[in-house]
């Protein structure tokens, strides 16, 4: 079973390490919220399934009731999910975790939802969030685009982040990839004004596409060096932090001597 999305991995459940959003195309006809019709769509994971260990199936039935839902049509109530009003940040296949649990733990402020389609992925999040009492985490299973178009409310969002989305080298597959103009365009209508997109790529092709889509958006500006603003005149005025943690998928991009691009925009105020 060949699925397709445009976000993050190879798999119907996404390869740990990179990030993945499973995506099932909107009916015949159907529009987005946004207006843009998205129908035909091509999800970016292939077909790979992956069994629990019997102590993350055990932290799974602990704790996803509390902290975890499949992706759905219903709008989302993040507030009463969280137990808090807080501002609202989403990883879009947030993979095995370790940039997700980090960055929570740094910006305990923030409510931070993980989407990710790779359950065994999702597993070891659910267990670090045990584990340490990660309180300001939630996970959604499913793809990442039917949570932009039903979950969440126009400009209800104060960021949205991709890190590592699966390139999909090859020319004939590149319309498998995540970030192309209709989903930047729904991203932006889910930013609240002032609210950051950031996105990071280890794929030269895919920063030159990232690149030329971000710039084409009329609701984005550039807020660092590749996005043509200056990180040190925003970071510190941005409503979410520019720092990420390296991972080890960004280890292992490193020692084969492939450079990290980072791209961050801010929504027009």
């Amino acid at each position: 079973m060949d699925a397709v999305n445009d976000a993050a991995n190879h798999t119907v459940e996404s390869v740990p390490g990179r990030p993945s959003t499973a995506s099932a195309p909107l009916e015949a006809g159907r529009r987005s919220p946004t207006g843009s019709r998205l129908y035909p769509r091509v999800t970016s994971f292939r077909s790979r399934r992956g069994a629990l260990t019997p102590n993350q199936q055990g932290a799974w039935d602990r704790m996803w009731p509390k902290i975890g839902r499949e992706v759905s049509d219903a709008p989302l109530d993040a507030t009463a999910w969280f137990g808090r009003e807080a501002p609202l940040v989403i990883e879009i296949g947030c993979g095995t975790g370790t940039a997700t649990a980090e960055m929570a733990l740094a910006e305990p402020h923030l409510n931070l939802i993980g989407i990710e389609v790779y359950q065994p992925g999702l597993a070891q999040l659910v267990q670090r969030i045990e584990r340490e009492d990660i309180g300001n985490i939630r996970l959604l299973r499913g793809d990442a685009v039917d949570v932009l178009e039903h979950m969440i409310a126009t400009e209800s969002l104060t960021g949205v982040r991709v890190f590592f989305p699966d390139p999909w080298p090859k020319a004939r597959h590149h319309k498998r990839r995540l970030l192309q103009p209709a989903t930047l365009s729904l991203i932006a209508n889910r930013l609240r004004p002032g609210g950051v997109l950031h996105v990071a790529t280890d794929h030269a092709g895919y920063a030159e596409h990232i690149a030329e889509v971000g710039a084409a958006e009329p609701l984005f500006i550039g807020l660092n060096e590749a996005t043509g603003g200056v990180s040190a005149d925003n970071e510190d005025s941005a409503p979410i932090g520019f720092d990420r943690p390296v991972t080890k998928f960004e280890g292992k991009a490193h020692r084969a001597g492939s450079a990290i691009t980072e791209f961050i925009w801010g929504k027009i105020e």
